[in-house]
């Protein structure tokens, strides 16, 4: 998780520039949704507690790799970037986990794309304003650009989801239960 979110804070600053998409999309956008993979096969196999250590471990590793990896601290943009990405990814991940919780007796598919997309908005837009408001880079039209790939990856990601699915066992009930206990 820790890894993912290094890489994502690392390639955020690179608009793509191929196809003058350099205003609409950077290249964080295509390895961040692999944290809501992360995050939703971990609730589907040991419950939202267990999510949620897991979101609570890769916020301390990304936020401390993102510092002492890519963070130039001479650079007031690299500065926000860390403190945004630190931010969206606690509460994207957090909501992500509760909205799964609540969906996981439907449909196999709806507890992940639902969680995804909630978890994708909150974390694209809360990133993208603390990370680049008022700095003349064009946050908002690279924050739409970036959610689309987010969602289109989101629904790329139910494919995984699903071979791994079969893999994994619930122990969600039971593990949530010896936890708190």
């Amino acid at each position: 998780m820790g890894v993912v979110v290094v890489i994502s804070n690392y390639l955020v600053q690179f608009p793509v520039q191929q196809f003058g998409l350099d205003e609409i999309l950077t290249y964080g956008a295509f390895s961040y949704p692999i944290t809501f993979l992360i995050t939703d096969l971990a609730n589907r196999a040991y419950g939202k507690v267990v999510a949620r250590k897991i979101v609570y471990i890769g916020f301390v590793i990304g936020i401390l790799l993102t510092l002492f990896v890519s963070t130039n601290f001479e650079d007031t943009i690299s500065i926000r970037i860390a403190a945004g990405s630190g931010i969206a990814f606690f509460v994207a991940q957090n909501l992500d986990v509760q909205v799964f919780d609540r969906l996981r007796k439907k449909s196999w598919f709806v507890a992940p794309l639902t969680s995804s997309l909630f978890g994708s908005i909150i974390d694209t837009f809360l990133f993208f304003s603390i990370a680049f408001y008022s700095t003349g880079i064009p946050w908002i039209t690279l924050a739409f650009g970036d959610l689309a790939v987010k969602l289109l990856i989101s629904l790329v990601m139910l494919i995984p989801f699903r071979l791994l699915l079969n893999k994994i066992k619930d122990y969600s009930e039971n593990s949530d239960t010896r936890i708190q206990s």
